[in-house]
Protein backbone atom coordinates (compact mmCIF):
# COMPACT_ATOMS: atom_id res chain seq x y z
CA UNK A 1 0.00 0.00 0.00
CA UNK A 2 1.34 3.01 -0.86
CA UNK A 3 1.47 6.35 1.56
CA UNK A 4 -2.01 8.05 1.02
CA UNK A 5 -4.17 5.11 0.11
CA UNK A 6 -6.75 4.44 2.24
CA UNK A 7 -6.19 1.50 5.07
CA UNK A 8 -9.74 -0.02 4.40
CA UNK A 9 -8.18 -1.39 1.37
CA UNK A 10 -5.61 -4.09 3.00
CA UNK A 11 -8.68 -6.33 3.35
CA UNK A 12 -8.70 -6.77 -0.67
CA UNK A 13 -7.71 -10.72 -1.23
CA UNK A 14 -7.47 -11.21 2.30
CA UNK A 15 -10.13 -14.56 2.56
CA UNK A 16 -9.10 -15.43 -1.65
CA UNK A 17 -8.22 -14.18 -5.28
CA UNK A 18 -11.27 -14.76 -6.92
CA UNK A 19 -12.24 -11.78 -7.67
CA UNK A 20 -8.53 -10.01 -8.26
CA UNK A 21 -8.44 -7.61 -10.59
CA UNK A 22 -12.63 -6.92 -10.49
CA UNK A 23 -14.27 -3.91 -10.05
CA UNK A 24 -17.86 -4.02 -8.82
CA UNK A 25 -19.80 -0.94 -8.56
CA UNK A 26 -22.63 -1.23 -5.69
CA UNK A 27 -25.52 1.18 -5.96
CA UNK A 28 -27.73 1.57 -2.55
CA UNK A 29 -31.03 2.28 -2.47
CA UNK A 30 -33.76 3.64 0.51
CA UNK A 31 -34.06 0.50 2.24
CA UNK A 32 -33.59 -0.15 5.76
CA UNK A 33 -31.48 -2.88 4.58
CA UNK A 34 -28.83 -0.06 3.68
CA UNK A 35 -27.02 -0.89 6.86
CA UNK A 36 -26.35 -4.37 4.90
CA UNK A 37 -24.15 -2.55 2.21
CA UNK A 38 -20.94 -2.05 3.55
CA UNK A 39 -20.98 -5.71 4.96
CA UNK A 40 -21.28 -6.84 1.69
CA UNK A 41 -19.08 -4.22 0.06
CA UNK A 42 -16.34 -5.69 2.32
CA UNK A 43 -17.02 -9.22 1.65
CA UNK A 44 -16.42 -9.14 -1.99
CA UNK A 45 -12.75 -6.90 -0.86
CA UNK A 46 -11.96 -9.98 1.22
CA UNK A 47 -12.83 -11.93 -2.58
CA UNK A 48 -10.07 -9.82 -4.31
CA UNK A 49 -12.39 -7.07 -5.86
CA UNK A 50 -12.27 -3.64 -5.72
CA UNK A 51 -15.71 -1.77 -5.10
CA UNK A 52 -16.97 1.72 -5.75
CA UNK A 53 -20.39 3.01 -3.77
CA UNK A 54 -23.62 4.55 -5.69
CA UNK A 55 -26.34 5.99 -3.42
CA UNK A 56 -29.28 7.24 -4.14
CA UNK A 57 -30.94 10.25 -2.04
CA UNK A 58 -33.31 8.28 0.30
CA UNK A 59 -30.18 5.75 0.70
CA UNK A 60 -28.17 8.43 2.00
CA UNK A 61 -30.93 9.10 5.02
CA UNK A 62 -30.60 5.36 6.53
CA UNK A 63 -26.64 5.40 6.51
CA UNK A 64 -24.24 8.39 5.90
CA UNK A 65 -22.11 7.98 2.46
CA UNK A 66 -18.88 8.07 5.18
CA UNK A 67 -19.90 4.51 6.04
CA UNK A 68 -19.73 3.54 2.47
CA UNK A 69 -16.29 5.30 2.35
CA UNK A 70 -14.96 3.60 4.98
CA UNK A 71 -16.04 0.23 3.82
CA UNK A 72 -14.74 0.79 0.39
CA UNK A 73 -12.03 3.23 0.80
CA UNK A 74 -13.00 4.93 -2.79
CA UNK A 75 -15.27 8.02 -2.68
CA UNK A 76 -18.53 7.46 -2.94
CA UNK A 77 -21.09 8.76 -5.85
CA UNK A 78 -24.16 10.49 -4.06
CA UNK A 79 -24.70 13.00 -7.05
CA UNK A 80 -23.69 12.80 -10.82
CA UNK A 81 -20.98 16.38 -11.35
CA UNK A 82 -19.06 17.11 -13.98
CA UNK A 83 -17.08 14.46 -13.68
CA UNK A 84 -19.89 12.35 -15.09
CA UNK A 85 -19.27 9.37 -12.79
CA UNK A 86 -21.93 7.51 -14.73
CA UNK A 87 -19.86 7.15 -17.54
CA UNK A 88 -16.64 6.87 -15.59
CA UNK A 89 -17.70 3.95 -13.99
CA UNK A 90 -20.17 2.07 -16.33
CA UNK A 91 -19.97 3.50 -19.52
CA UNK A 92 -18.25 1.84 -22.83
CA UNK A 93 -15.09 2.09 -22.20
CA UNK A 94 -12.07 -0.29 -21.64
CA UNK A 95 -11.83 1.00 -17.75
CA UNK A 96 -15.04 0.86 -16.76
CA UNK A 97 -16.24 -1.53 -14.12
CA UNK A 98 -16.83 -5.78 -14.27
CA UNK A 99 -20.17 -6.30 -12.52
CA UNK A 100 -23.12 -3.79 -11.34
CA UNK A 101 -24.82 -4.63 -8.31
CA UNK A 102 -27.87 -3.15 -6.43
CA UNK A 103 -27.80 -4.36 -2.83
CA UNK A 104 -30.64 -3.47 -1.34
CA UNK A 105 -33.08 -2.65 -4.37
CA UNK A 106 -36.31 -1.24 -3.59
CA UNK A 107 -39.41 -1.55 -5.49
CA UNK A 108 -39.34 1.83 -6.54
CA UNK A 109 -35.91 1.18 -8.33
CA UNK A 110 -36.81 -1.31 -10.06
CA UNK A 111 -39.69 0.26 -11.02
CA UNK A 112 -37.68 3.16 -12.08
CA UNK A 113 -35.14 0.79 -14.42
CA UNK A 114 -37.53 -1.37 -15.46
CA UNK A 115 -39.00 1.64 -17.13
CA UNK A 116 -35.98 3.52 -18.28
CA UNK A 117 -36.27 6.53 -15.94
CA UNK A 118 -32.94 8.28 -14.76
CA UNK A 119 -33.15 10.84 -11.52
CA UNK A 120 -31.16 9.10 -8.79
CA UNK A 121 -27.29 8.42 -9.59
CA UNK A 122 -28.45 5.17 -9.10
CA UNK A 123 -31.01 4.72 -12.03
CA UNK A 124 -28.54 6.94 -14.23
CA UNK A 125 -25.82 4.06 -13.64
CA UNK A 126 -27.49 1.41 -14.26
CA UNK A 127 -29.10 2.52 -17.49
CA UNK A 128 -25.20 3.50 -18.53
CA UNK A 129 -24.12 -0.25 -17.39
CA UNK A 130 -26.96 -2.35 -18.75
CA UNK A 131 -26.44 0.37 -22.75
CA UNK A 132 -22.92 -1.06 -22.18
CA UNK A 133 -23.18 -4.82 -22.05
CA UNK A 134 -22.12 -5.01 -17.79
CA UNK A 135 -24.14 -8.01 -16.17
CA UNK A 136 -26.09 -6.45 -13.22
CA UNK A 137 -27.53 -8.52 -9.92
CA UNK A 138 -30.11 -6.70 -8.10
CA UNK A 139 -30.92 -7.80 -4.40
CA UNK A 140 -34.81 -6.59 -3.70
CA UNK A 141 -35.79 -5.55 -0.68
CA UNK A 142 -39.64 -4.70 0.52
CA UNK A 143 -42.27 -5.66 2.18
CA UNK A 144 -44.56 -9.07 0.70
CA UNK A 145 -46.85 -7.25 -0.34
CA UNK A 146 -44.86 -5.02 -2.46
CA UNK A 147 -43.13 -7.67 -3.72
CA UNK A 148 -46.51 -9.68 -4.63
CA UNK A 149 -47.56 -6.33 -6.73
CA UNK A 150 -48.22 -7.55 -10.27
CA UNK A 151 -46.95 -5.00 -11.73
CA UNK A 152 -43.66 -5.08 -9.57
CA UNK A 153 -43.66 -8.81 -10.33
CA UNK A 154 -44.13 -7.45 -14.18
CA UNK A 155 -41.03 -5.38 -13.84
CA UNK A 156 -38.90 -7.91 -12.80
CA UNK A 157 -39.81 -9.77 -15.52
CA UNK A 158 -38.99 -7.27 -17.98
CA UNK A 159 -35.32 -6.68 -16.21
CA UNK A 160 -34.84 -10.77 -16.28
CA UNK A 161 -35.80 -10.33 -19.76
CA UNK A 162 -32.58 -8.24 -21.05
CA UNK A 163 -30.46 -10.78 -19.01
CA UNK A 164 -30.25 -8.79 -15.21
CA UNK A 165 -30.31 -11.58 -12.40
CA UNK A 166 -32.84 -10.69 -9.86
CA UNK A 167 -32.43 -12.27 -6.54
CA UNK A 168 -34.98 -14.14 -4.35
CA UNK A 169 -35.79 -12.32 -1.06
CA UNK A 170 -35.85 -14.15 1.86
CA UNK A 171 -39.51 -13.91 2.45
CA UNK A 172 -39.90 -13.36 6.50
CA UNK A 173 -42.85 -11.38 9.10
CA UNK A 174 -44.54 -10.08 6.16
CA UNK A 175 -41.18 -8.84 4.49
CA UNK A 176 -39.03 -9.70 1.46
CA UNK A 177 -35.77 -9.01 2.86
CA UNK A 178 -32.60 -8.80 1.39
CA UNK A 179 -30.92 -12.50 0.96
CA UNK A 180 -28.05 -13.41 3.49
CA UNK A 181 -24.80 -11.65 2.50
CA UNK A 182 -22.98 -14.67 1.41
CA UNK A 183 -25.83 -15.66 -0.78
CA UNK A 184 -25.14 -12.00 -2.99
CA UNK A 185 -21.57 -12.49 -2.68
CA UNK A 186 -22.06 -16.24 -4.12
CA UNK A 187 -23.88 -14.54 -7.00
CA UNK A 188 -21.49 -11.71 -7.74
CA UNK A 189 -18.81 -14.59 -7.88
CA UNK A 190 -20.55 -17.32 -10.00
CA UNK A 191 -21.30 -14.28 -12.32
CA UNK A 192 -17.72 -13.15 -13.00
CA UNK A 193 -15.91 -16.48 -12.50
CA UNK A 194 -18.26 -19.35 -13.67
CA UNK A 195 -18.99 -20.42 -17.21
CA UNK A 196 -23.10 -20.27 -17.48
CA UNK A 197 -24.28 -22.42 -20.18
CA UNK A 198 -28.07 -21.67 -19.53
CA UNK A 199 -27.66 -18.16 -18.90
CA UNK A 200 -30.86 -16.79 -19.82
CA UNK A 201 -32.69 -19.65 -19.92
CA UNK A 202 -35.64 -20.76 -17.13
CA UNK A 203 -35.60 -24.29 -16.03
CA UNK A 204 -38.71 -26.37 -14.30
CA UNK A 205 -37.59 -29.03 -11.64
CA UNK A 206 -39.49 -31.95 -9.98
CA UNK A 207 -38.11 -33.52 -7.02
CA UNK A 208 -38.72 -35.39 -4.20
CA UNK A 209 -41.76 -38.33 -3.28
CA UNK A 210 -45.33 -37.36 -3.06
CA UNK A 211 -48.20 -38.25 -0.36
CA UNK A 212 -51.35 -40.35 -1.19
CA UNK A 213 -53.57 -40.28 1.99
CA UNK A 214 -56.09 -42.88 2.70
CA UNK A 215 -57.15 -41.28 6.16
CA UNK A 216 -56.80 -38.18 8.10
CA UNK A 217 -52.70 -38.16 8.57
CA UNK A 218 -52.08 -41.92 6.46
CA UNK A 219 -50.68 -42.17 3.40
CA UNK A 220 -48.55 -44.40 0.97
CA UNK A 221 -45.32 -42.34 -0.36
CA UNK A 222 -41.53 -43.72 -1.29
CA UNK A 223 -38.56 -43.33 0.22
CA UNK A 224 -37.64 -40.33 -1.98
CA UNK A 225 -35.55 -37.94 -0.39
CA UNK A 226 -35.30 -34.99 -3.31
CA UNK A 227 -31.38 -34.99 -3.39
CA UNK A 228 -31.25 -36.00 -7.02
CA UNK A 229 -33.66 -33.27 -7.92
CA UNK A 230 -32.34 -30.16 -5.78
CA UNK A 231 -28.75 -31.32 -7.02
CA UNK A 232 -29.96 -30.64 -10.61
CA UNK A 233 -31.43 -27.35 -9.49
CA UNK A 234 -28.31 -26.25 -8.12
CA UNK A 235 -26.32 -27.14 -10.74
CA UNK A 236 -28.89 -24.88 -13.33
CA UNK A 237 -28.87 -22.45 -10.76
CA UNK A 238 -24.89 -22.11 -11.42
CA UNK A 239 -25.45 -22.27 -14.67
CA UNK A 240 -27.52 -18.76 -14.88
CA UNK A 241 -30.82 -20.42 -15.32
CA UNK A 242 -33.97 -18.97 -13.65
CA UNK A 243 -34.96 -22.15 -11.80
CA UNK A 244 -38.64 -22.96 -10.01
CA UNK A 245 -38.29 -26.71 -8.16
CA UNK A 246 -41.85 -27.90 -7.34
CA UNK A 247 -41.02 -30.18 -4.49
CA UNK A 248 -42.81 -32.85 -2.69
CA UNK A 249 -41.82 -33.21 1.19
CA UNK A 250 -38.48 -34.42 0.09
CA UNK A 251 -35.53 -34.27 3.52
CA UNK A 252 -32.76 -32.51 0.69
CA UNK A 253 -32.49 -28.66 1.56
CA UNK A 254 -33.50 -26.29 -1.76
CA UNK A 255 -30.68 -24.18 -2.38
CA UNK A 256 -30.68 -20.21 -2.05
CA UNK A 257 -31.86 -18.48 -5.13
CA UNK A 258 -34.43 -20.89 -6.43
CA UNK A 259 -37.80 -20.45 -6.59
CA UNK A 260 -39.52 -23.50 -4.49
CA UNK A 261 -43.36 -24.60 -4.70
CA UNK A 262 -43.93 -27.21 -1.85
CA UNK A 263 -46.93 -29.35 -3.05
CA UNK A 264 -47.72 -32.78 -1.37
CA UNK A 265 -49.89 -35.35 -3.79
CA UNK A 266 -49.15 -36.47 -7.42
CA UNK A 267 -52.11 -34.40 -8.45
CA UNK A 268 -51.46 -31.30 -7.32
CA UNK A 269 -47.38 -31.61 -8.17
CA UNK A 270 -49.14 -32.03 -11.30
CA UNK A 271 -51.24 -28.77 -11.57
CA UNK A 272 -48.25 -26.66 -10.46
CA UNK A 273 -46.03 -27.80 -13.02
CA UNK A 274 -48.88 -27.19 -15.51
CA UNK A 275 -49.81 -23.51 -14.54
CA UNK A 276 -45.62 -22.76 -14.08
CA UNK A 277 -45.29 -23.59 -17.68
CA UNK A 278 -48.47 -21.53 -18.44
CA UNK A 279 -47.03 -18.88 -16.77
CA UNK A 280 -43.92 -18.34 -18.42
CA UNK A 281 -42.32 -19.74 -21.31
CA UNK A 282 -39.40 -22.13 -20.14
CA UNK A 283 -36.19 -24.02 -22.00
CA UNK A 284 -36.02 -27.27 -20.06
CA UNK A 285 -37.84 -29.31 -17.60
CA UNK A 286 -36.40 -31.87 -15.39
CA UNK A 287 -38.35 -34.34 -13.87
CA UNK A 288 -36.52 -35.93 -11.32
CA UNK A 289 -39.58 -36.52 -8.63
CA UNK A 290 -40.47 -40.11 -8.05
CA UNK A 291 -44.34 -39.07 -8.02
CA UNK A 292 -46.74 -42.00 -6.88
CA UNK A 293 -48.36 -44.27 -9.64
CA UNK A 294 -50.99 -44.89 -7.30
CA UNK A 295 -53.54 -43.91 -5.13
CA UNK A 296 -56.20 -44.12 -2.70
CA UNK A 297 -59.58 -44.63 -4.95
CA UNK A 298 -61.38 -42.32 -1.61
CA UNK A 299 -59.35 -40.94 1.68
CA UNK A 300 -61.44 -40.69 4.69
CA UNK A 301 -60.96 -37.41 6.67
CA UNK A 302 -61.18 -39.26 9.84
CA UNK A 303 -58.37 -41.91 11.88
CA UNK A 304 -59.23 -45.39 11.01
CA UNK A 305 -58.63 -47.13 13.97
CA UNK A 306 -55.78 -49.33 14.71
CA UNK A 307 -57.71 -52.30 16.24
CA UNK A 308 -59.78 -52.68 12.80
CA UNK A 309 -57.87 -55.60 11.59
CA UNK A 310 -57.69 -56.76 7.85
CA UNK A 311 -57.76 -53.54 6.00
CA UNK A 312 -58.45 -53.66 2.32
CA UNK A 313 -56.89 -50.49 0.26
CA UNK A 314 -58.15 -49.71 -3.25
CA UNK A 315 -56.21 -48.01 -5.66
CA UNK A 316 -56.49 -45.84 -8.61
CA UNK A 317 -54.19 -44.74 -11.11
CA UNK A 318 -52.76 -41.61 -11.18
CA UNK A 319 -51.69 -39.31 -13.74
CA UNK A 320 -48.32 -39.34 -15.48
CA UNK A 321 -46.87 -35.87 -15.21
CA UNK A 322 -44.16 -36.73 -18.08
CA UNK A 323 -46.99 -37.39 -20.35
CA UNK A 324 -48.38 -33.40 -19.86
CA UNK A 325 -45.08 -31.18 -19.97
CA UNK A 326 -45.16 -31.45 -24.23
CA UNK A 327 -48.70 -30.95 -24.76
CA UNK A 328 -48.45 -27.79 -23.00
CA UNK A 329 -44.97 -27.09 -24.61
CA UNK A 330 -44.33 -29.21 -27.20
CA UNK A 331 -40.57 -27.49 -28.28
CA UNK A 332 -39.40 -27.40 -24.45
CA UNK A 333 -36.65 -29.70 -23.69
CA UNK A 334 -38.27 -32.97 -21.46
CA UNK A 335 -36.04 -34.61 -18.87
CA UNK A 336 -37.31 -37.61 -17.56
CA UNK A 337 -36.02 -39.81 -14.66
CA UNK A 338 -36.87 -44.19 -14.48
CA UNK A 339 -35.90 -46.00 -11.93
CA UNK A 340 -36.35 -50.28 -12.18
CA UNK A 341 -35.42 -53.13 -9.43
CA UNK A 342 -33.35 -55.85 -10.40
CA UNK A 343 -33.11 -55.94 -14.11
CA UNK A 344 -29.98 -56.64 -16.49
CA UNK A 345 -28.81 -53.37 -18.22
CA UNK A 346 -30.23 -54.51 -21.32
CA UNK A 347 -34.03 -54.73 -19.62
CA UNK A 348 -33.82 -51.08 -17.63
CA UNK A 349 -31.93 -49.25 -21.27
CA UNK A 350 -35.12 -50.84 -23.20
CA UNK A 351 -37.76 -50.07 -21.32
CA UNK A 352 -36.19 -46.29 -20.32
CA UNK A 353 -35.99 -45.77 -23.99
CA UNK A 354 -39.49 -46.90 -25.07
CA UNK A 355 -40.39 -44.68 -22.38
CA UNK A 356 -38.87 -41.83 -23.91
CA UNK A 357 -40.28 -42.51 -27.27
CA UNK A 358 -43.86 -42.87 -25.47
CA UNK A 359 -43.46 -39.29 -24.29
CA UNK A 360 -41.69 -37.40 -26.78
CA UNK A 361 -38.75 -36.96 -23.67
CA UNK A 362 -35.83 -35.59 -25.29
CA UNK A 363 -33.28 -37.48 -22.34
CA UNK A 364 -34.17 -40.33 -19.91
CA UNK A 365 -32.12 -41.17 -17.25
CA UNK A 366 -32.31 -44.78 -15.84
CA UNK A 367 -30.84 -47.01 -12.72
CA UNK A 368 -31.59 -50.08 -10.75
CA UNK A 369 -32.34 -48.45 -7.28
CA UNK A 370 -31.66 -52.26 -6.08
CA UNK A 371 -28.01 -51.61 -5.95
CA UNK A 372 -26.18 -50.76 -3.03
CA UNK A 373 -25.53 -46.58 -2.86
CA UNK A 374 -28.44 -46.15 -6.10
CA UNK A 375 -31.46 -44.35 -5.95
CA UNK A 376 -33.58 -43.65 -3.16
CA UNK A 377 -32.11 -41.48 -0.13
CA UNK A 378 -28.24 -41.75 -1.01
CA UNK A 379 -25.86 -39.12 -1.75
CA UNK A 380 -24.51 -41.33 -4.88
CA UNK A 381 -26.41 -43.01 -7.68
CA UNK A 382 -25.21 -44.69 -11.12
CA UNK A 383 -27.63 -44.43 -14.15
CA UNK A 384 -27.64 -43.72 -17.86
CA UNK A 385 -28.54 -41.29 -19.68
CA UNK A 386 -29.92 -42.02 -22.95
CA UNK A 387 -31.26 -39.33 -26.07
CA UNK A 388 -33.83 -39.49 -28.47
CA UNK A 389 -31.31 -41.32 -30.69
CA UNK A 390 -30.62 -44.10 -28.24
CA UNK A 391 -27.16 -42.75 -27.34
CA UNK A 392 -26.76 -44.28 -23.78
CA UNK A 393 -23.99 -42.76 -21.41
CA UNK A 394 -23.53 -44.76 -18.18
CA UNK A 395 -21.91 -42.99 -15.29
CA UNK A 396 -20.73 -45.18 -12.59
CA UNK A 397 -21.45 -44.71 -9.06
CA UNK A 398 -21.15 -41.36 -8.30
CA UNK A 399 -22.18 -38.11 -5.87
CA UNK A 400 -25.52 -36.92 -7.21
CA UNK A 401 -23.71 -33.21 -7.86
CA UNK A 402 -21.75 -34.90 -10.13
CA UNK A 403 -24.42 -36.58 -12.41
CA UNK A 404 -26.42 -33.15 -12.62
CA UNK A 405 -23.57 -31.50 -13.58
CA UNK A 406 -23.08 -34.03 -16.40
CA UNK A 407 -27.14 -33.99 -17.03
CA UNK A 408 -26.70 -30.14 -17.43
CA UNK A 409 -23.59 -30.09 -20.00
CA UNK A 410 -25.84 -32.29 -21.99
CA UNK A 411 -29.17 -30.25 -21.95
CA UNK A 412 -27.43 -27.02 -22.82
CA UNK A 413 -25.68 -28.73 -25.92
CA UNK A 414 -29.13 -29.74 -26.52
CA UNK A 415 -29.94 -26.28 -26.16
CA UNK A 416 -27.70 -24.72 -28.56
Amino acid sequence: MSFGEHTSKLIIGSKSSVLRGRRIILCVTGSVAAVKSPEIARELMRLGSEVFAVMTPMAQEIIHPYMLEWATGNPVVTKLTGQIEHVTYAGEHEGRADLILVAPCTANTIGKVASGIDDTPVTTTLTTGIGAGIPVIIAPAMHASMYNHPIVIENINKLEKIGIKVLMPRVEEGKAKIPDTNEIVKAVVDRLTLERSLEGMRVLVTAGPTREYIDAFRFVSNPSSGKMGVAVAEEALKQGAEVTLIYGPGSAKPPAGVRVINVESTEEMLESTIKVLKEKKHDVAILTAAASDFGPIKRDMVKTPSSQGTWILKLKTLPKIVEQIKKVDPEIILVGFKAEYNVPKETLIERSYSRLKETGMDFIIANDVSKKGVGFGTDTNEVYIIDAEKNVTHLPLTDKKEIAKKLISMISKCAK
